[in-house]
């Protein structure tokens, strides 16, 4: 018996859903004529991502998609600028070796990793169709690759709405909104344009720093409008627990950016949320963050210098609020656009010129697969060492994950990420485990 595989795959040559199409139905095929080893290769596959933030994200939105009774794990090399993916589950935050034996290593640890569960979460933005200009999400020149499963949805998708622009998406580790995502935005597009200066890691974050500066990130110049503080061009409403009442939030008037986080690993690996304590009476509602518990953890930042406490012992932003869902609401008024960010890939997001809203709402979409090496930062309800007594009372998210893959139907469950990706006809996909 002879097999010939092809195993590292170039994603900016083939999307990674044409890939995996390929390689099920090859595997499946095999399967049905008896072959022994594809049935083992079947039980035992394990994904590597080799890129940034982005990259693992479109290949994660993609495995989501296929909805396989037994989705393979994924582990994920840093090759990218923040690196937030891979440093939450101890792969590191540095470009590796390449050599061979290094190589050898990763492959060792990939083989014997852990696999620990993570929460997926769901995207919609909706607008009416302005009278005059678009009011489209405006990408860094060119389209990055994760987001082109934040889209436009079709005319038959459940969640079109006749007069209403609706986007889709999905995210696994952040959505942001405000100066950082401006600064990140600034960032892409300077990348886009002279690819050539962008090769090195540490030249890379030192040009981030340079536009955080330029944009005002670090401290916000008399020129700059007021508007770039958050209260005043969105309203905010969470929801805490599923099925709960929508509640708004108090946004302080200093706030310039919000995460809504689901990882404990944020601009390059810091952990804006910490853990809370019991003695500050605004903490005691607060729960440690896991990575599985049909949570996101909201953070608020003033300025980069706000965002440097991180480096401290026990530093962290400012905690607002842990959520199921949260819903943003744009009313015209202080501002001509803001600047979001999914997953490290950020966008331009005009806001409404006449007396209509732009509404952006999160919530829980169920979950993916993940592989773990040690050290790994992130933490899972379901791991006892973890817990503490306070903490013991929100264990149940893994019920309402299941609950919530009800509400998801059609369109809704799906992030978009891999619309080309269609099983053969001569293959029975109950047959995918």
């Amino acid at each position: 018996m002879k097999h010939s595989y092809f195993q590292v795959f170039d994603l900016s040559k083939e999307a990674p859903d044409k890939v995996l199409h390929r390689l099920y139905a090859n595997l499946e095929r095999l399967k049905m004529e008896g072959d022994i080893l594809a049935v083992q290769i079947w039980r035992t596959l394990r994904l590597i991502v080799a890129g940034g933030d982005g990259t693992a994200s479109w290949l994660l939105g993609v495995v989501s998609d296929l909805k396989l009774s037994h989705p393979p794990p994924v582990a994920t090399v840093p090759l990218g600028t923040g690196n937030n993916l891979p440093f939450s589950f101890g792969w590191g935050k540095k470009n590796p070796s390449t050599d061979q034996e290094a190589v050898k290593s990763f492959l060792g640890l990939v083989k014997h990793a852990k696999e620990i569960k993570i929460d997926s979460w769901h995207i919609i933005l909706r607008m009416r169709v302005p009278e005059e200009g678009p009011c489209d999400p405006i990408a860094p020149l060119d389209l990055p690759h994760s987001l082109h499963a934040f889209h436009r949805v079709s005319s038959s998708d459940s969640l079109n709405m006749e007069g209403y622009h609706t986007f889709r998406g999905g995210f696994w580790n952040y959505f942001s909104m405000g100066m950082d995502a401006e600064v990140s935005y600034a960032f892409h597009s300077e990348r886009k344009k002279n690819p050539e200066k962008f090769k090195n890691q540490l030249t890379n974050q030192g040009t981030y720093a340079k536009l955080g500066l330029k944009q005002g990130w670090f401290c916000a110049s008399l020129s700059q409008p007021s508007s770039r503080n958050l209260a005043q061009i969105a309203k905010v409403k969470i929801m805490k627990r599923a099925g709960s009442l929508w509640e708004e939030l108090h946004i302080h008037h200093s706030i310039r950016s919000i995460v809504c986080l689901n990882l404990p690993s944020f601009s390059g690996g810091l952990n804006p949320w910490g853990t809370p304590g019991t003695r500050r009476a605004e903490d005691r509602e607060f729960t440690a963050p896991f990575v599985d518990d049909g949570l996101l953890e909201v953070v608020g930042f003033r300025d980069a210098w706000h965002g440097l406490v991180l480096l401290a012992p026990n530093g962290h932003g400012t905690r607002i609020a842990q959520a199921h869902r949260i819903r943003f609401e744009f009313h015209k008024g202080a501002a001509e656009h803001t600047f979001m960010r999914v997953d490290g890939e950020p966008w331009k997001q005009p806001l409404p010129k006449d007396d209509d809203t732009v509404v952006v709402e999160i919530s829980h979409l169920g979950q993916v697969t993940m592989l773990a090496n040690e050290p790994c930062r992130s933490k899972s309800v379901n791991d006892q060492s973890s817990l503490s007594p306070a903490h013991d009372s929100h264990g149940d998210y893994n019920d309402i994950a299941e609950e919530d893959e009800d509400e998801w139907e059609d369109g809704r469950r799906k992030f978009g990420a891999a619309d080309t990706f269609k099983i053969p006809d001569e293959i029975d996909i109950a047959h995918f485990s």
